[in-house]
């Protein structure tokens, strides 16, 4: 050091007070650092997962969920259908699955790259083309957004435009995803809204009583443009039902509207003529008059498309033969309404118990029987046995002997009934009771066939979709489809039944509220009084529609 130079000495405490506070601010610009790679990380390793799950999954999808050849969008039962549910429904979620529930969803496709759980998806632009199927994998998400890894979720899907309505198919895989497949036909472009709702979580739809279990939680609606491309245009046919298409145990169908009156009002008999009675159908969507549906242009198509009979096509399809109907108090709706509407037969209310002989009014020599007997109880005036009805040998004995004489129905219409979705306390316990169900009626047909008579060709008519308030109750759409197919399954099983009118698909679009249904019912008689969701009349065509597809069925050769 120079002589005549001044030189600051720093404290030696007041030094280590600025290593230190440096250190501390080094410390924590390195820590903030750290922690926001760690969530930029975590939310990037989440999204990657969902990513490599969805291209896992539907290794036969392009990267859009187009599929590749279309026709027109399919369900089916799945083989072995009862077995493998109950499997499904006993197995333990397992860890990690065991206590985490769905509260939300991921939709590789649909939803915003950016993933931000939003329940309305209204600012992201969809547009699809038409006539292709666009299939797409749900993954439910936990509370803390973590893919889960058990199915058993419920979830209601509903496609619908200004002409069209329909339920999207959705299949459930088992480990936390499921499939949805959307498909319009080219003659129907336009906006749609894809809707999506959390009914019930793993299987708790089936419970004995499941009110309190009920979701009913809105998790996405998106607003999707279908358009035509060049290719669309007349490649997606639809041909009029025959005898083979009834084969099928599950349809995938839509309603399409083919003429509206915004003007229409209630007449005061309760009936809504809204269209000219001969208002003709659009082919190929239907054949005959649109207008004596009354539904304001709506009509039902599966995998074909059906004719619509008026009152000489249907008694001469119909005349002399026998009619038998065993299901629930929806059968009494469906009988009073072939009658009235299709038949031109007056006919007040149609019993739990019914057998009548029924004579054309304009034609005398023309006349069919119906026998009607009520399956949920075996005391008539009594309620919620369902297929447990059975094992009352006077009952058993009764519907016995109406195949034991020389002359039998030449078709029996069943079904399930709603009121096994009140008796049944398990999906094991139902399981048994149709396969009991389906060996007794194996046995009845069994001895037709020894008599060397004609046995009579066996319909399955599917339960209805309950509608509203119902959705949530023993009857639920989660259970009465699980029913559905388990009584099929069964029915197949031993050989019964022949064909399958899915009455539960052509319900379902209507069934989110009470306009089309009282809850249970879906063809009430039309009356001009205040109807269960408050507005004066309420709609009857679904059950119009019923009569319709079982009328072709039958008349089909």
């Amino acid at each position: 050091m120079s002589p005549g130079k001044s030189v600051t000495t720093v404290p030696l405490g007041f030094r280590s007070t600025i290593n230190w506070s440096f250190r501390v601010l080094i410390l924590s610009v390195v820590l903030g650092v750290m922690i926001f790679w760690g969530i930029n990380d975590t939310f990037n390793l989440n999204n990657d997962f969902l990513t490599k799950f969805y291209v896992k999954t539907i290794t036969n999808l392009t990267t859009t969920g187009k599929q590749l050849n279309p026709n027109w969008v399919y369900a089916d039962l799945q083989p072995h259908y009862s077995s493998d549910l109950l499997a499904r429904w006993t197995a333990p979620a397992g860890d990690p699955c065991k206590d985490s529930t769905t509260e939300d969803i991921f939709i590789q496709g649909l939803d915003n790259n950016n993933n931000n759980n939003n329940n309305n998806n209204l600012d992201h632009k969809i547009e699809l083309f038409t006539r292709d199927i666009h299939k797409y994998v749900i993954q439910t998400l936990d509370t803390s957004g973590i893919p889960r890894c058990s199915g058993g979720d419920y979830f209601e899907t509903d496609l619908s435009g200004k002409a069209w309505k329909s339920r999207p198919p959705v299949q459930d895989f088992g480990n936390g995803s499921y499939s949805i497949s959307l498909q319009i036909h080219p003659d129907f472009t336009g906006e749609y809204n894809l809707t999506i709702i959390l009914l019930f979580r793993r299987y708790e739809g089936l419970k004995y009583s499941p009110e309190r279990f009920a979701v009913n939680k809105t998790l996405r609606v998106f607003t999707i443009m279908f358009k035509n491309e060049n290719s669309s245009v007349g490649m997606l046919e639809i041909t009029q039902c025959n005898k083979s298409d009834y084969v099928r145990d599950v349809w995938a169908g839509r309603w399409t509207r083919h003429g509206r009156n915004d003007e229409c009002v209630i007449s005061n008999d309760g009936r809504y003529r809204c269209l000219r009675h001969d208002y003709p159908c659009k082919r190929p969507w239907c054949d005959g008059r649109l207008g004596s549906l009354e539904s304001n242009g709506w009509v039902y198509s599966a995998h074909c498309s059906f004719k619509l009979f008026d009152s000489g096509s249907g008694w001469d399809c119909l005349n002399n033969r026998w009619l038998f109907f065993w299901g629930d108090s929806n059968h009494c709706d469906s009988i009073r309404n072939l009658l009235n509407f299709v038949l031109d037969y007056e006919i007040g209310t149609v019993p739990r118990v019914f057998d009548t002989n029924v004579t054309n009014p304009r034609n005398r020599s023309q006349s069919v029987r119906i026998k009607s007997v009520f399956n949920g109880h075996y005391n008539v005036t009594l309620n919620y046995q369902g297929l447990n009805s059975l094992n009352d040998f006077v009952y058993r004995e009764f519907l016995k002997s109406y195949f034991g004489g020389k002359t039998v129905p030449d078709t029996i219409i069943m079904n399930s009934g709603l009121h096994d979705g009140v008796y049944w306390p398990n999906l094991r316990k139902f399981v048994k009771g149709a396969r009991d169900a389906a060996e007794f009626w194996a046995g009845v047909l069994d001895g037709v066939r020894r008599r060397n008579a004609v046995a009579p060709e066996v319909v399955y008519r599917s339960t209805v979709a309950t509608g509203g308030y119902a959705r949530r109750l023993a009857f639920n759409p989660s259970k009465m489809e699980a029913f559905n197919g388990i009584f099929v399954d069964k029915l197949r099983e031993f050989g019964v039944i022949d064909y399958v009118v899915d009455h539960f698909d052509m319900t379902y679009p209507w069934h989110y509220d009470n306009r089309c249904n009282d809850g249970v019912h879906y063809g009430r008689a039309p009356a001009k009084m205040r109807w269960r969701d408050g507005e004066i009349g309420h709609q009857y065509f679904v059950d119009l529609m019923l009569c319709q597809v079982l009328l072709n069925l039958m008349c089909s050769r």
